[in-house]
């Protein structure tokens, strides 16, 4: 994915409500042991890329001032009720270093796993995405998670994830969370017991007479 942007020369809160009210975005690149450098993009282009997926957690080529280089999308703010863009920052990567960055999970086979099939299951996700480390190469868009041999017991963590070659998860110290877990319909099963038991201790209901 390729962004155009130009340096911005004019700084400041009222530039910046200038350039917005021209259908101009301001932004930030930043990194890569150089001076960061205010920028300025076309507006709308960003708006509907920042609803896609990989936008997110893509190597993306920005071509500054004719110039191209690679970069990550690290933040962006949106106005509080307006369909808008308010500012947007972006990273200096360098091709030969690993970069860290947050991809999503595509989960799938859980509606095939014995967790679901057999023990009637819910399969809760406690997260959506992790951190990984890798080459700017080797970034997945996304990454696969297979649910189908989930079982009643199963916890997934993020220590079992299968990752792609050449990427590995980000987690601090000891931790090890959670990814996936099977919570049992337990309260669906007392509630239908409940029933019965209700159903079976009431007296049978009168049939009707019959008309003369």
């Amino acid at each position: 994915m390729k962004i155009i942007a130009t340096t911005r020369q004019a700084q400041g809160t009222g530039a910046s409500r200038r350039l917005r009210r021209a259908d101009k975005l301001p932004g930030i690149v930043y990194g890569g042991n150089v001076a960061a450098t205010p920028i300025e993009l076309e507006h709308n282009p960003i708006f509907y890329a920042l609803r896609k997926e990989k936008f997110h957690s893509s190597i993306l080529t920005m071509e500054l001032d004719g110039k191209d280089m690679l970069v990550v999308l690290r933040a962006f703010q949106m106005h509080p009720y307006k369909p808008q863009v308010m500012h947007i920052d972006f990273q200096r990567i360098n091709a030969d270093e690993p970069v860290t960055m947050s991809v999503p999970l595509h989960f799938f086979g859980a509606e095939n796993s014995p967790a679901v099939k057999i023990s009637k299951g819910l399969v809760s996700h406690a997260r959506s995405s992790i951190e990984v480390s890798c080459l700017p190469k080797d970034l997945p868009e996304f990454i696969s998670v297979d649910l189908s041999g989930l079982t009643a017991q199963t916890t997934m963590r993020v220590s079992d994830i299968v990752l792609p070659e050449g990427v590995s998860a980000v987690v601090h110290g000891n931790e090890d969370p959670v990814v996936v877990s099977v919570v049992a319909q337990v309260e669906d099963e007392e509630e239908d017991a409940a029933a019965d038991a209700t159903a079976e201790a009431a007296p049978a209901a009168a049939a009707p007479a019959e008309a003369k």
